[in-house]
Protein backbone atom coordinates (compact mmCIF):
# COMPACT_ATOMS: atom_id res chain seq x y z
CA UNK A 1 0.00 0.00 0.00
CA UNK A 2 1.40 3.62 -0.50
CA UNK A 3 0.64 6.70 1.15
CA UNK A 4 -1.63 9.31 -0.43
CA UNK A 5 -0.15 11.87 -2.58
CA UNK A 6 -0.01 15.20 -0.76
CA UNK A 7 -2.84 17.96 -1.73
CA UNK A 8 0.13 21.10 -1.46
CA UNK A 9 3.27 21.66 -0.90
CA UNK A 10 5.31 20.42 1.75
CA UNK A 11 5.05 22.51 4.87
CA UNK A 12 8.68 24.63 5.40
CA UNK A 13 10.43 23.20 8.48
CA UNK A 14 13.88 22.28 9.54
CA UNK A 15 15.42 19.87 6.75
CA UNK A 16 17.83 17.10 7.40
CA UNK A 17 21.23 19.61 7.01
CA UNK A 18 21.32 22.10 9.99
CA UNK A 19 21.11 25.77 8.24
CA UNK A 20 24.40 26.43 8.57
CA UNK A 21 25.61 23.22 7.23
CA UNK A 22 29.15 24.02 5.10
CA UNK A 23 29.36 27.12 6.77
CA UNK A 24 33.30 26.55 9.09
CA UNK A 25 32.52 26.96 13.28
CA UNK A 26 33.53 29.86 14.99
CA UNK A 27 36.13 27.46 16.71
CA UNK A 28 37.25 25.97 13.84
CA UNK A 29 38.09 29.31 11.67
CA UNK A 30 39.80 30.90 15.25
CA UNK A 31 42.33 27.44 14.92
CA UNK A 32 43.01 28.03 11.50
CA UNK A 33 43.77 31.81 12.25
CA UNK A 34 46.13 31.14 15.16
CA UNK A 35 47.73 28.00 13.17
CA UNK A 36 48.51 30.59 9.81
CA UNK A 37 49.67 33.16 12.22
CA UNK A 38 51.85 30.92 13.98
CA UNK A 39 53.31 30.21 10.39
CA UNK A 40 54.07 33.68 9.07
CA UNK A 41 55.34 34.39 12.53
CA UNK A 42 59.90 35.70 13.09
CA UNK A 43 61.57 32.40 14.50
CA UNK A 44 63.04 33.55 17.92
CA UNK A 45 66.58 34.06 18.14
CA UNK A 46 67.26 31.23 19.82
CA UNK A 47 65.84 28.83 16.66
CA UNK A 48 67.84 26.90 14.95
CA UNK A 49 66.87 27.16 11.42
CA UNK A 50 70.27 25.37 9.61
CA UNK A 51 70.44 23.52 6.50
CA UNK A 52 69.46 20.01 7.83
CA UNK A 53 72.61 19.40 7.36
CA UNK A 54 72.38 19.21 3.49
CA UNK A 55 76.10 20.06 2.90
CA UNK A 56 77.71 17.23 5.06
CA UNK A 57 76.55 15.11 2.02
CA UNK A 58 79.33 13.19 0.30
CA UNK A 59 79.60 14.54 -3.03
CA UNK A 60 79.32 11.57 -5.26
CA UNK A 61 75.86 10.35 -3.16
CA UNK A 62 73.73 12.25 -4.39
Amino acid sequence: MSAPTPAGPAPDGPGLQRPDFGRPSPALLERAVRGYARFLADPGPDADIGDHDQDDDAPGLR
